[in-house]
C-alpha cells in the first residue's frame, strides 16, 4: 500500500496519479492536502514519511511545486530515503541502488504523462540487494 501526499502546488498532479493508481489496482491512502488551497508542504511530507517509517505503508509519494521542499521534510525522518526524480532513469536507479522508499515529484516540473512513467518505474523496481548497495544504504541509516 502506498501513502501519498501533496501541498497545493502538487495537488493537480496528485489527483492524476491517484486516478492512475486506481486504474492499475495499486492501493493507496491520500494523506492530504484535499484541495488546491494554499497550505504548507512540510505537513504532508512529514505525514507520508511518518506513515512509511512506522511501517504502515511500504512506500510513499510526496509532491509539491518543485519536489524539493517536500523531499527535504520527508528525509528528516529516520528510515526514510526520499528521492526527488524528474525522469524514469533516476526513479529506477534510486530503487536499485538506494532502496528509496519515498518518491518526490515536482508538480510544476514534471508533466502528467512523465509523472506516471516515473511512478510506475519507482513502484515496480526492486532494490538490487547487491552487497555494495546494501552497505551504502546501511551507512545512510547510521
Amino acid at each position: 500500500m502506498i501513502a501519498i501526499g501533496s501541498d497545493h502546488g502538487g495537488y493537480a498532479l496528485k489527483q492524476h496519479i491517484l486516478k492512475h493508481l486506481e486504474e492499475i489496482g495499486v492501493p493507496y491512502e491520500d494523506l492530504g492536502c484535499y484541495n488546491g488551497d494554499s497550505c504548507d508542504y512540510p505537513v504532508y511530507g512529514h505525514a507520508v514519511a511518518e506513515a512509511v517509517a512506522e511501517g504502515r505503508f511500504e512506500k510513499g509519494i510526496v509532491i509539491c511545486t518543485t519536489g524539493i521542499g517536500i523531499s527535504i521534510a520527508a528525509n528528516k525522518h529516520p528510515g526514510i530515503r526520499c528521492a526527488l526524480c524528474a525522469d524514469s532513469l533516476t526513479a529506477r536507479l534510486t530503487r536499485l541502488h538506494n532502496d528509496a522508499n519515498v518518491l518526490a515529484l515536482g508538480g510544476g516540473i514534471v508533466g502528467p504523462n512523465l509523472a506516471l512513467e516515473i511512478v510506475d518505474t519507482f513502484l515496480n523496481t526492486a532494490f538490487s540487494g547487491e552487497a555494495r548497495h546494501q552497505r551504502r544504504v546501511d551507512l545512510i541509516e547510521k
